[in-house]
């Protein structure tokens, strides 16, 4: 699919929330998307020292599942407050977390491109664009990091494979790991264009081997795509794919998210703060 550079991404219109009426950090914006060819809505976590321009502060993505939209990390597992007692702690370096809405088509897009919408581009080329207006302290040359859980995982898995360049790592959980199983959850499957390339993890893994970031995802053996999981990481461990993966007690829950969420904080501060 075709891509914008993102110095040259303006959005038509960008509502930013009044810093008067924001809680714990967190910032609302609703931008319109040349993407996606209308509205969009996300939530920027900022942490203290991102406020402050020039900082190039890391920025990490995270990507909603099925049935929810922006607000869904921040709501239900407390993102920000992870990210702020890892951060205290030193575990993770100070940070910027932008949490976009995946276009909102049905009751999941994929984070793929349909005939109408390019949700891909807008996830890849404008979110981090979005990110720098709410938060001074991230710039283009912050690296950036990507994830997110069941279909969100598999597009943070999906895009980090097919834009290495633009990703230091990328993480899923309880990911779905090819989009034909998205069917289990939605009742009405994505329009997704003809066109799109990669929609198995594992063909997008090799495929673009020679430029992956760096890649970890962990399933809960009560999941019931804890199969699909165990055969992602045997494909890649056949392929010499270097990667990240564990098991855990839990199932396909807000509480299992919330509860490894502090497991992919780790993986990405370990890459960020590599070298």
């Amino acid at each position: 699919m075709s891509r914008l550079p993102r110095d040259l991404v303006t959005f038509g219109t960008v509502e930013i929330s009044d810093p008067r009426f924001e809680v714990e950090g967190l910032r609302d914006m609703t931008v319109r998307s040349p993407a996606l060819g209308r509205r969009a809505d996300l939530t920027v976590w900022v942490s203290e020292p991102a406020t402050h321009p020039g900082s190039r502060v890391p920025l990490i993505v995270l990507l909603h599942g099925v049935y929810a939209s922006h607000w869904a990390w921040a709501r239900r597992a407390g993102a920000h407050r992870v990210a702020r007692d890892m951060i205290d702690s030193g575990r993770l370096p100070p940070c910027v977390i932008a949490m976009p809405s995946d276009g909102l088509w049905g009751d999941g897009s994929g984070y793929l491109p349909n005939r109408s919408e390019d949700v891909e581009r807008w996830i890849v080329d404008e979110v981090p664009v979005a990110a720098q207006q709410a938060a001074p302290g991230v710039d283009s040359s912050s690296p950036v990091c990507i994830a997110r859980l069941s279909m969100g995982g598999f597009a943070a898995l999906r895009l980090g494979a097919r834009y290495g360049d633009r990703f230091t790592a990328a993480a899923g959980l309880s990911s779905i790991t090819d989009s034909r199983q998205l069917t289990r959850f939605v009742s009405d499957s994505p329009d997704v264009d003809r066109r799109v390339e990669d929609t198995s993890l594992a063909s997008a893994l090799v495929r673009h081997r020679a430029l992956l970031p760096a890649i970890r995802f962990d399933c809960g053996v009560d999941d019931s795509l804890i199969d699909e999981n165990r055969r992602l990481h045997a494909a890649l461990v056949e392929a010499d794919i270097d990667h990240e993966y564990e098991e855990f007690p839990g199932g396909h829950d807000w509480g299992y998210w919330e509860q490894h969420l502090p497991d992919v904080f780790r993986f990405f501060g370990e890459q960020l703060t590599r070298g």
